[in-house]
């Protein structure tokens, strides 16, 4: 029987501590469920009571052309994030004490070198077989 409130696609790391930003710790986070109960959170085998935690941020966030969330819950001496898509859920009343903020996604040296390998490849596939081109 599912009691749960809500329930999401996440993915999930303690990797980041106070850091909201793009970085490798993503490319090998947690990926599953983030459910949402009455009294706790869970995300595989991390249960994260309400009672537990002293600190809960929702940032809000653009990344590229697509909004979405990052959640960062203090409980138990760890930092968890949460990387949240959009949703009625996130928008509304939560069952926890959260603030809400605004923020600018930073990037790290490993999602910029990503870009950047991305450009030249796609530029070397469009380019490779142009007539006078040598690459």
């Amino acid at each position: 029987m599912a009691d749960w409130l809500h329930r999401c696609w996440t993915k999930a790391t303690t990797a980041e501590g106070d850091a909201v930003r793009r970085s490798f710790s993503w490319v090998i986070a947690r990926r599953g469920f983030l459910k949402v109960f009455a009294d706790r959170l869970e995300c595989g085998s991390w249960v994260i009571p309400y009672a537990d935690m002293s600190e809960a941020v929702l940032f809000s966030t653009r990344q590229l052309f697509f909004h979405g969330y990052v959640l960062r819950v203090k409980a138990g001496g760890r930092t968890y994030q949460f990387g949240l898509n959009p949703g009625r859920f996130w928008e509304g009343e939560l069952p926890f004490p959260v603030k809400r903020q605004e923020m600018a996604m930073g990037y790290s040296w490993y999602s910029i070198a990503i870009r950047l390998a991305a450009l030249v490849s796609i530029a070397y596939l469009l380019l490779k077989d142009r007539p006078g081109c040598s690459l």
